[in-house]
């Protein structure tokens, strides 16, 4: 006796169609709890590459951000230092003044001599303990002569458009008092009174000058971090290209949704009808 299979192509069609809706329904449930319109290369290999491509731009971006400002408080914590060191130099210079008037005698020199070599110990050690992060700046590390450079990156490239030499910017030598001739500057004389004036001028004016190149240097960091807050701004918009609003697929959405409950309630239209009837 012969066997015949039969076929329910309808149903076969149908299901077919159901599993295709269903993975389309699963994708847009996918994106809209995610937010995220690319869960997968296979959904748009291109958009993936750029989307992933401007993320990482972004990213390096924001820790060059984080060097820009490390680089300010190092510049702010030397500015401070050396800022100190000046107050300190007027005061020298005061003393010596006085010490080279001829109203006051040699125990009166004296006495102003000892603060005087103690203003000049203390600019000694703000000198050579002044450091950021271990790194000291006022001892000649920060020279442009200096044999390490200290570099700021906060470019995505390595080359020099996208980094700060700080020992070239800043160049500052070395404070200490042996490196400026103050070690063997005495004013228990009127004639040494005189010549440690003379020589306060000199150190007043280096001092400034490195302060100054220190101004600059930070308004210039201070330009760069703004401009890199605007391209890191430019690249987030840019590599939103992944999210996208849901509206789109509300139409996939809603047919998906009313074919999979035709065929869920398919087998109980009978059941549905007659109870309507009655």
């Amino acid at each position: 006796m012969p066997i015949r299979i039969y076929n329910n192509l309808v149903s076969n069609s149908a299901q077919r169609l159901l599993g295709h809706n269903a993975d389309k329904l699963g994708q847009v449930f996918a994106r809209v709890s995610s937010g995220v319109r690319i869960q997968s290369s296979a959904d748009d290999s291109a958009g993936m590459m750029t989307s992933e491509l401007l993320k990482s731009d972004s990213r390096t971006l924001k820790q060059g951000i984080k060097n820009l400002n490390e680089g300010i408080s190092l510049l702010n914590v030397a500015d401070g230092a050396i800022q100190e060191e000046v107050s300190i130099v007027i005061r020298m210079r005061e003393l010596a003044i006085q010490s080279a008037t001829g109203t006051i005698g040699s125990t009166e020199r004296q006495t102003t001599q000892m603060e005087f070599s103690s203003m000049r110990s203390e600019f000694d050690r703000i000198a050579k303990t002044t450091e950021f992060n271990g790194k000291k700046l006022l001892d000649g590390s920060l020279s442009s002569k200096a044999k390490d450079h200290l570099s700021l990156q906060f470019g995505l490239n390595s080359d020099g458009l996208n980094r700060t030499n700080i020992n070239r910017e800043v160049n500052i030598s070395s404070l200490k008092s042996q490196d400026l001739n103050l070690n063997s500057l005495s004013i228990s004389t009127k004639k040494g009174a005189v010549n440690a004036s003379e020589a306060m001028v000199k150190v007043l004016e280096k001092l400034s000058s490195i302060r100054g190149r220190l101004g600059s240097t930070q308004n210039t960091i201070g330009r760069t971090l703004n401009s890199t807050l605007v391209a890191i701004q430019n690249l987030t918009a840019a590599g939103r290209s992944e999210y996208i609003p849901v509206a789109p697929n509300s139409n996939v959405n809603g047919r998906a949704v009313n074919r999979r409950i035709e065929v869920i309630l398919s087998p109980q239209w009978d059941e549905i009808n007659a109870l309507l009837n009655n």
